[in-house]
């Protein structure tokens, strides 16, 4: 089996983390993961400020952690791959399967809803699953997941979550029949537990981790 992380952040990018890209990096490789997925916070987020920037020197710096975790990756035979965790009201998206281009393409991308947003990224080979959709917070505007037509998958299980959120996230993704998936949120290299999923095959592109979520052939690391 390989073990791949679906939800982590870098301190490059992501003003609510601690650890490097290649602290996270070296980190997941001591711990026998195959390969990461960088999901730092989106500018519409908790990302640092990036100020009255061009558009394409902001995502620029975007892309930053996610470059700096690559060349770690290198370095240590781990597989890096790009997602981001985009912010609506509150809540937050884990985003997969685009890249620069797309981003360069659309600077009008940090101030969509959600229905707009999810059209966007599914037309462009994108997917879009809710990060702890029960979490609770003075910044959220309603701690309740979106409607499910506007998702690919939910995450059932975040290590930074109690139990009880992460029971009702899995208990809407089966309701609603939609791909599940754990993440650690790892915002700290040091943290005690990690998590993530476990895929069958190694995966060569992200579109292989999208592939085998969406025919629900991973299987969720969840610790115990």
């Amino acid at each position: 089996m390989f073990l791949y992380e679906t939800h982590m952040h870098t301190s490059t990018v992501s003003a609510c983390a601690i650890s490097t890209p290649a602290e996270q990096v070296f980190a997941y490789k001591k711990k026998g993961y195959t390969g990461v997925i960088i999901t730092d916070h989106f500018i519409n987020g908790n990302a640092h400020n990036t100020g009255r920037m061009p558009w394409a020197d902001k995502m620029r710096f975007f892309i930053s952690g996610y470059e700096k975790a690559v060349a770690a990756g290198k370095n240590c035979n781990l597989d890096v791959f790009l997602g981001w965790e985009y912010t609506i009201g509150g809540h937050d998206f884990l985003t997969y399967g685009l890249d620069m281009q797309f981003l360069l393409a659309h600077p009008s991308v940090a101030a969509m809803e959600i229905k707009q947003y999810s059209a966007l990224v599914r037309k462009n080979g994108g997917y879009l699953a809710q990060a702890h959709p029960y979490r609770q917070g003075f910044w959220i505007n309603d701690p309740r997941p979106v409607d499910p037509k506007f998702l690919d998958g939910v995450e059932v299980h975040n290590n930074q979550m109690p139990d009880s959120v992460n029971r009702k996230a899995y208990t809407f993704a089966q309701k609603h029949n939609l791909p599940m998936q754990a993440g650690s949120d790892s915002h700290d290299a040091e943290q005690r537990y990690f998590s993530g999923i476990k895929l069958r095959e190694k995966a060569k592109t992200i579109h292989d981790i999208i592939k085998a979520l969406k025919a629900n052939e991973s299987e969720l690391i969840i610790p115990s």
